[in-house]
């Protein structure tokens, strides 16, 4: 059954799920996931229906540009407030409890928001960092996210406001008046403070690919949930399973850039999918 023609089905529910559980059934599983499976933490994603036009920002102007620099650090500032309050939805859950039940192998996640690490799942690899932590991009060292945001507060006491704002995947909102924001600095050598997380523009790190890589190659069946699959790095592992002929089972609403290599695509929500596969696989 594996890579042939992808079945579509059109929700979660009852037997409209029976192609995706018995393309997985039996197998040791590795679980991609993307933006669409925090929707329902209040996160939004990129490219769902509704989502607003955004332009990210890239490696490239962060580091060029100190106006860049403060743009970036006010919104995100902003950001972490709602980002870090955001809590695990019920498909985090379900991801946990399957691989509690030893159904999973582990996660490879898009995300940058911790929450599959909060819903209780052990192997997660942030394929893309983590909003939590930062890193000095001169000498190395790394803080925790909220030492930093309490940093800015204490230099940029207007910044912190309860207006209400758009907030983006990675955290950050559009701001900008920013010509007096002090930026954070780090307390070892003065350098430059950036998040732990992949730029558009910066390359995910070669060990964390290999991470990621090395889950890939102890499962026997993939599920991607969530993900349009846009990103270089998940297309990667996706013809990672592909080359070994593996089940595949996406899960997302709206066409993904990988659905020809599926042999099963849901198009439905990551949430109910997952709860309802949990409930399926768990016997």
């Amino acid at each position: 059954m594996a890579n042939a023609d992808p079945i579509f089905v059109e929700a979660p529910a009852g037997d409209s799920l029976d192609a995706a559980v018995e393309a997985l059934t039996g197998h040791t599983i590795a679980v991609l996931t993307g933006a669409g499976v925090s929707t329902d933490s209040g996160i939004p994603d990129y490219r769902g229906a509704g989502a607003p036009v955004r332009a990210p920002m890239t490696f490239q102007s962060f580091i060029a540009d100190v106006d860049y620099r403060k743009r970036y650090w006010a919104g995100s500032h902003l950001g972490w407030k709602r980002f870090s309050a955001a809590r695990p939805n019920a498909g985090h859950a379900a991801l946990a409890e399957l691989e509690l039940a030893g159904i999973i192998d582990g996660i490879i996640t898009q995300n940058v928001d911790g929450l599959h690490l909060r819903a209780g799942s052990q192997r997660v690899v942030d394929l893309h960092g983590t909003m939590d932590r930062v890193r000095c991009l001169d000498c190395g060292q790394f803080f925790a996210r909220q030492g930093v945001a309490d940093q800015i507060t204490a230099a940029n006491p207007w910044i912190d406001t309860d207006e209400a704002f758009d907030l983006s995947p990675d955290g950050d909102v559009e701001v900008h008046d920013v010509d007096s924001f002090m930026l954070p600095e780090c307390s070892v050598c003065g350098g430059v403070l950036k998040p732990d997380v992949v730029f558009f523009g910066e390359f995910v790190p070669k060990e964390k690919f290999a991470e990621a890589s090395a889950l890939m190659q102890s499962a026997d069946a993939l599920l991607i949930a969530g993900s349009s699959l846009i990103v270089n790095s998940g297309i990667r592992l996706l013809e990672q399973a592909h080359r070994r002929k593996l089940p595949i089972v996406i899960v997302n609403r709206g066409v993904t850039k990988g659905d020809n290599r599926a042999t099963v695509k849901v198009d439905a929500g990551a949430s109910e999918t997952l709860q309802a596969l949990l409930l399926r696989l768990n016997r």
